[in-house]
């Protein structure tokens, strides 16, 4: 068995699709209507993906998910070149923070759009 997707819901899914497209050299697998009346864009690669998810009404802003049964904390994206990955955050005007090299890896945080965060990881 194997994880296949996470669905996260955003305020522009094709324009975090287009970044997360640009940091992690990922593709667009599919993008269109979907539950509720929303739109979703299918990021990733061949093996598994972020949906990215917008309902057809205004988000509006929820408490901090770290606080929150069933809250999404972070999103892991496993990376051959850490330092390659964090130089895009950078450029792409997002903040590196909580560095930390500790087995089995290292590693960084970034707050991306609609704040959620993503950890970036290096096994190499």
């Amino acid at each position: 068995m194997k994880l296949e997707h996470v669905n996260v819901t955003v305020r522009d899914p094709k324009a975090t699709a287009a970044l997360l497209c640009d940091l992690f050299d990922w593709q667009v697998r599919w993008e269109g209507e979907s539950i509720h009346g929303g739109t979703s864009v299918h990021v990733g690669e061949a093996e598994s993906y972020l949906a990215l998810y917008t309902p057809p009404e205004a988000i509006q802003n929820a408490e901090i998910s770290y606080y929150r049964a069933g809250g999404l904390n972070h999103i892991g994206v496993v990376v051959d070149d850490l330092d390659l990955i964090e130089g895009r955050v950078k450029a792409a005007g997002y903040e590196p923070k909580s560095h930390a090299d500790y087995e089995p890896g290292r590693r960084f945080y970034f707050d991306g759009p609609d704040a959620v965060e993503y950890e970036v990881i290096s096994y190499a």
